[in-house]
């Protein structure tokens, strides 16, 4: 396998009902994973994107996180319905989303 120019990092951090700082997974991290493996292999993209799943990211409260490296670029709030659009503009484009960057305060 050739090196990715782009590696994709979902958190699928699993925590207890009503614990203080939340997870990924209760914000629905598991089907976005799903999306980006999906979208990965639709489009045929192994050789320039991988994509991996995580422990957190930091941001648990505003999940589900994402980042993509090299660029360390950390989104958040990410929903399936999303991950064609970061596909286009940021893995295929170079170009971050800028609806779904995590808020300064946190990255």
């Amino acid at each position: 396998m050739p090196r990715p120019a782009r590696h994709v990092f979902v958190c699928t951090q699993q925590r207890p009902p009503q614990h203080p700082r939340g997870s990924c997974s209760a914000h629905g991290s598991p089907a976005v994973l799903q999306a980006f493996w999906g979208e990965l292999q639709r489009r045929q993209a192994q050789d320039g994107v991988a994509v991996t799943s995580c422990g957190c990211l930091g941001p648990c409260g505003d999940g589900a996180n994402v980042l993509v490296y090299p660029e360390g670029v950390l989104y958040s709030g990410v929903q399936p319905a999303d991950v064609a659009e970061i596909f286009d503009a940021h893995l295929a484009g170079g170009r971050p989303v800028e609806r779904l960057l995590a808020h300064a305060s946190v990255w």
